[in-house]
């Protein structure tokens, strides 16, 4: 009988609580659980915090978080699973980060701490114990890692892109909005 092999155990373990506490915040977006928002409420947050378009930020940051963190505790497409959680938690992480690193300020440590959890379990594997290790690794190959991190480091950016750009339009126009009529070269008084 062979016995179980502790780094896939603890592969397991790492697996199921990461993918638990993601597909927990994913349905709290799509679906209302656990005293979420619903997609409605959700769209109205990502509009808040500059996404756009917010309905479909929405339901990209519950997928990514729901459907990869499902597929994370099972162990199944590991590779996209992992880059699609990530994903999402680097938008996450640009909403936080300007309030600093540590989370009792409010800052990114949580959502950061999630995206390269669920980045690592992505490059390394499922392990054995895994849906992925009982279908042969067909959703578990090189290129399906290198194709699913690049595709999500780019959708990511340009996702986190748009928002900073929104974001500082915003800025520019409240700031000429405050700004004293005129164009600001009025000659000094010559008395």
């Amino acid at each position: 009988m062979a016995h179980p092999n502790r780094r896939d155990l603890g592969l397991l373990v790492l697996r199921v609580g990461t993918g638990a506490v993601l597909a927990a915040h994913g349905t709290q977006k799509l679906l209302g659980w656990f005293g979420g928002g619903g997609i409605e409420g959700t769209t109205h947050a990502m509009e808040a915090m500059g996404f756009h378009p917010a309905r479909q930020s929405a339901v990209a940051a519950g997928l990514g978080e729901a459907g990869g963190g499902a597929l994370l505790a099972l162990g199944l497409a590991t590779p996209a699973a992992g880059a699609a959680a990530a994903g999402a938690m680097a938008g996450a992480v640009s909403v936080h980060a300007p309030a600093g690193f540590f989370a009792q300020a409010g800052g990114y440590e949580y959502p950061a701490f999630l995206g390269f959890t669920a980045a690592a379990i992505g490059i390394t594997g499922a392990g054995r114990y895994s849906l992925d290790h009982a279908t042969g690794h067909v959703l578990d190959r090189p290129w399906v890692v290198v194709t699913a991190f690049l595709g999500t480091a780019l959708a990511a950016a340009a996702v986190v892109g748009r928002r900073a750009q929104g974001q500082a339009a915003t800025a520019a126009a409240a700031e000429a909005d405050l700004a004293p009529e005129g164009d600001g070269t009025a000659e000094p008084d010559a008395h």
